[in-house]
């Protein structure tokens, strides 16, 4: 079983149709929509301030995610995957959403829906990703915009795999 832990007196609160890795670490303010997954190693933290996640995220194996102290909230969307090994800091991300592998979020940043953000990008603090765009790089800058076909073909189609394997944990 998942490390759900409450601290300071809060308890996270999950979603209904979760999966939850039995080593993934949900701790303190965390709000956490329905038909989510967070996988192996992934961690949670919402100790220093709140995170709040929408429906139908998955948040994959060892990723992070957590805050700066009572300044820098973690807000995400629905349909957002974050993927393996991703830092997602202090920002927020609206719907439909793909950060890939390795890719760091920093505080105050906002990532607006529609968007890819490329395996291994940096998204420096205050960075705004325009909707339909996908940045890529160190730091992240537009790359391209998005077409239908990305949309699709990577964004929808990541998401609802995820859900897809989620299925196959329970029990």
């Amino acid at each position: 079983m998942a490390l759900i832990k409450s601290i300071n007196g809060i308890s996270p609160k999950i979603g209904n149709n979760v999966f939850l890795a039995e080593n993934a670490t949900i701790i303190g303010d965390v709000v956490m929509g329905d038909d989510c997954s967070v996988w192996f190693n992934a961690v949670v933290r919402g100790d220093v301030h709140y995170i709040r996640i929408g429906k139908q995220v998955n948040i994959q194996d060892g990723a992070v995610i957590h805050c700066t102290y009572k300044k820098s909230p973690v807000n995400i969307g629905d349909n957002v995957s974050i993927a393996h090994n991703a830092i997602i800091h202090g920002c927020t991300i609206h719907d439909n959403v793909l950060i890939g592998m390795g890719a760091i979020i920093m505080d105050d940043a906002i990532i607006e829906s529609n968007s890819i953000i490329a395996a291994g990008a940096l998204v420096a603090k205050n960075t705004i990703v325009k909707s339909g765009t996908v940045y890529a790089g160190v730091p992240a800058k537009k790359i391209k915009d998005i077409d239908k076909a990305l949309m699709e073909g990577e964004i929808q189609r990541i998401a609802g795999s995820y859900t897809m394997y989620a299925s196959w944990y329970k029990d």
